[in-house]
């Protein structure tokens, strides 16, 4: 199948058509990647069918709103993790930069200005009609979905899709943002790796590292290969199937942290169920499903980094063009330390 994307809505919506007949059982995502076009733009095909809908991706309204429909399932994405959890979305604050939803079972962090296009989405599986919210960046890659369940209050959906509906959408005018290519970091040799290092063990909370990144002007992955290994050190690959075998044979509490274009998406607890399919990787545990293409996984460290309450250890891991994936850490209450149990299950998972 051809990687040059079709012209018009007409010659994409055929294409899409043709692909489908050949392998019905191939998502969107990977879909539109053997078109060379986003996932967004696939969609917007399917709008003059009536499954789908366009809506604003208005953060304030959404959150507000959400809630009232109960339970759902959450889900964010990047090409190789796909992260799904059940619950309700509670405890919603919108920030002017970042917003958040935090409860124990969906817990996300959102920059809602990469949010930038939505959805909604009504599909047939297996005999049964789904639906879904759908959000997607400029670049028109997908941020984040919530699709509804057995429980979900259907009216409360049906009112949040006719608040948020975009009525003079045109399907014809629809154009995503090319993508930039990302800068290039900085020679190595003009890093001042000692003052990165010094203000690394001077941080106080693991959210500014972000902050210490800057004003290196380091790249990330660039900063975990400069410092000592005592700060950062790479594991190969397979660690983050050994952290999850551990964690069911051990009961060790993860945070899982699954990373979109615009959102993260957060597990607390264990798990238990973990099952090979294909090239994924997959937890099938209740209320939580983690699917990865562990082959896909082009680099994994272990980090550490200092907080007021000690120190604090991760698994970071990366694709081939450097994109943060997923971070794993012991899962802890705001005010306790890293639980001994995973530190010992991430230094010797990790070690060699």
């Amino acid at each position: 199948m051809s990687t040059v994307a079709p012209r018009s809505l007409d010659s994409l919506r055929a294409a899409w058509a043709d692909l489908r007949a050949e392998e019905p059982k191939l998502r969107i995502r990977d879909a539109a990647d053997r078109l060379g076009v986003s996932e967004a733009e696939l969609l917007v095909t399917r709008i003059a069918e009536g499954g789908v809908r366009p809506i604003r991706a208005d953060i304030d309204t959404f959150l507000h709103r959400i809630e009232e429909l109960g339970e759902v399932m959450a889900l964010t994405r990047n090409d190789v993790f796909v992260h799904e959890k059940d619950g309700v979305y509670r405890n919603t604050a919108v920030g002017a930069h970042a917003s958040q939803v935090v409860d124990p079972n969906i817990d996300l962090r959102i920059f809602q200005g990469r949010w930038a296009h939505g959805f909604e989405v009504r599909m047939e599986v297996r005999g049964r009609e789904m639906r879904s919210l759908q959000f997607f960046d400029a670049h028109g890659d997908a941020v984040h979905k919530i699709y509804g369940r057995d429980g979900t209050d259907h009216a409360a959906f049906d009112a949040l899709v006719d608040e948020l509906l975009l009525a003079d959408f045109d399907a014809e005018a629809f154009q995503i943002e090319p993508r930039t290519a990302p800068k290039a970091d900085r020679p190595d040799s003009e890093i001042d790796v000692p003052a990165l290092e010094e203000g690394w063990r001077a941080m106080r909370d693991t959210h500014d590292f972000f902050g210490l990144l800057r004003k290196a002007k380091v790249g990330r992955i660039q900063a975990l290969r400069l410092v000592d290994d005592s700060l950062a050190r790479p594991t190969d690959n397979g660690a983050l199937r050994r952290v999850l075998t551990g964690s069911s044979e051990k009961d060790v509490s993860l945070m899982i942290f699954v990373q979109s274009p615009g959102t993260f998406q957060i597990h607390h607890g264990p798990v238990k169920r973990i099952v090979d399919v294909d090239e994924w990787l997959n937890v099938m545990d209740p209320g939580f499903n983690l699917h990865v293409r562990e082959g896909q996984i082009a680099q994994s460290w272990v980090v550490r980094k200092p907080s007021d309450i000690g120190w604090v250890t991760s698994l970071e891991l990366y694709d081939r063009d450097g994109f943060l994936l997923a971070l794993i850490f012991g899962d802890r209450k705001e005010d306790e330390g890293e639980n001994p149990a995973w530190r010992e299950l991430i230094e010797g998972v990790t070690a060699g």
